[in-house]
């Protein structure tokens, strides 16, 4: 996959899903994770946009550390995450919350937890690059059995709003484009679909 970078060398590749794209976007989250004996509390917040895989990081996490995973914490009960954080440092395993958001984005309203989560360090997933929306790009064509060869990538990435999941709608939506139009998957037909959707230039 175009845009990938080598994983921490002691996050074990037979734990990473074929999915999950590595880049600049996410390194930095990803050396923080695999570096997880190190850290000053045994917990840690993992943000980041929608689908930038921040959850799939997440499971793959846990389950090389058998550690304990606390996902869209936002909706979960204060009390529990509050008790969860403290049986994480008594007991040594590492606790890790997803989130979309740290606080005080995300509000918190038990004060004990708000205190514990303002300790906890933050690995942040970034919004994606050139090089991560082209790789997004390639999956999710490649995910409906289509071929996107360089010319067309380049140009979509030129041009595309940046984000995880806008990557995602946008791929869906020429598909269907090219579907309704009996359109293989080329420059004038991305052109056409964008402009349909008012984004070519």
């Amino acid at each position: 996959m175009s845009g990938q970078i080598a994983l921490p060398l002691d996050w074990p590749t037979e734990a990473v899903d074929d999915r999950l794209i590595t880049g600049a976007p996410n390194a930095e989250a990803l050396a923080h994770l695999a570096a997880w004996k190190d850290w000053p509390v045994k917990a840690t917040l993992l943000t980041g946009p929608r689908r930038s895989g921040r959850s799939l990081i997440a499971h793959q996490f846990v389950e090389r550390t058998g550690g304990r995973l606390f996902d869209d914490a936002e909706r979960h009960d204060e009390e529990a995450l509050f008790h969860a954080w403290n049986r994480a440092q008594e007991e040594g395993r590492p606790l890790l919350i997803v989130a979309s958001e740290a606080p005080p984005h995300w509000e918190v309203a038990l004060p004990d937890l708000s205190t514990r989560l303002n300790a906890t360090p933050v690995a942040r997933i970034e919004a994606p690059d050139d090089a991560m929306m082209a790789a997004l790009f390639e999956l999710h064509f490649a995910d409906r059995g289509l071929f996107l060869p360089p010319e067309a990538q380049r140009y979509l990435v030129e041009r595309a709003s940046r984000g995880y999941y806008e990557a995602e709608r946008l791929v869906e939506q020429i598909d269907r484009f090219a579907i309704a139009n009996r359109a293989r998957l080329t420059v004038p037909t991305i052109r056409r679909a964008l402009e349909q959707r008012g984004e070519a230039a």
